[in-house]
């Protein structure tokens, strides 16, 4: 009788466990998304439309990028008090560096792929003039190099971005381990958190309901390799060098070789941003199904 009801006691401390660190986890997501969402949108809104700010300027898109971070921080310190032992901080460089090497190269190799892809369907005439313009001179071989070597310096700045989707949210859709599930999430929150930027002079689609759809698909595909580099090294640093790649080579060379809508010669790409993002979803979608296979095998886990 005295051990049946032990056993009871036990059953219901971990039963009021389990509803506290839900309803834990349900505060600090509810929080964590108000802060995140509204910081930034209200900078968006407040300095292009109302301070004349322009969001192609990094320095104001500054406050908008740390933002998610800054929201973690708040709700780990003093909303829900959990702490930062699982928000990734840790450099793990001795045993993560095959995927540091990645996270630099890759966006380089998905370039290069969609620029192939682009030339192979007759859509571009290989010409790396654009680049040489946009580097003031310089040829396009030292211009890359050098974005190659800005990439890892920048990625302090993108982890602002990271340090709250990647090392929290994520995390937080994720209870029951359920990976694609919290991936898809991730990307499509991360992917609606940026619409406000198409409304403003940081992107404009020719057309903007379509171009919105792209633009989300092409999150979510970045989302499913920046998880997968997180859950391979459990260093959010990882996952921020490939985010700044992401934006510094990848989007940035392609865009600036294909996406030269406005008086694009037929040999200087005239794709526009949709175009673009529609080349590079193709390569960046075989890196996608390289990294799911495992998922779809139950095998995603952190390295």
């Amino acid at each position: 009788m005295l051990e049946t009801e032990k056993k009871q006691r036990e059953a219901a401390t971990v039963t009021a466990e389990a509803r506290d660190a839900s309803h834990s986890r349900t505060k600090g997501l509810v929080w964590f998304l108000v802060i995140a969402f509204g910081g930034s949108w209200a900078w968006i809104l407040g300095g292009y439309f109302v301070l004349g700010l322009s969001m192609v300027n990094p320095l104001a898109q500054l406050p908008f990028g740390v933002m998610p971070a800054l929201a973690a921080i708040v709700v780990r310190r003093w909303i829900t008090r959990e702490g930062f032992a699982d928000a990734g901080l840790a450099l793990r460089f001795r045993r993560a560096w095959p995927y540091y090497l990645a996270a630099w190269l890759g966006p380089l190799a998905l370039a290069a792929s969609s620029c192939g892809m682009a030339a192979a369907l007759g859509l571009w005439h290989p010409d790396l003039s654009p680049l040489d313009k946009a580097a003031g001179g310089m040829p396009a071989w030292a211009y890359v190099t050098l974005l190659m070597l800005v990439v890892p310096l920048l990625t302090p700045i993108y982890a602002g971005e990271e340090i709250g989707w990647t090392g929290y949210l994520r995390q937080r859709l994720d209870p029951g381990r359920r990976p694609v599930l919290a991936t898809v999430g991730t990307g499509l929150i991360w992917a609606s958190w940026h619409f406000p930027l198409a409304f403003t002079d940081y992107v404009v689609f020719s057309h903007t309901p379509v171009g919105l759809v792209v633009w989300t698909a092409g999150f979510l595909l970045q989302e499913v390799l920046l998880a997968w580099l997180y859950t391979r090294s459990g260093s959010i640093w990882v996952v921020s060098l490939a985010h700044a790649g992401n934006n510094m080579i990848l989007f940035l060379l392609t865009g600036t070789i294909l996406g030269r809508e406005d008086g694009a010669t037929a040999d200087a790409g005239g794709l526009g941003p949709t175009g673009v993002m529609l080349m590079t979803m193709a390569p960046i979608g075989v890196a996608c199904a390289c990294a799911m296979f495992p998922v779809l095998r139950g095998r995603w886990r952190r390295g």
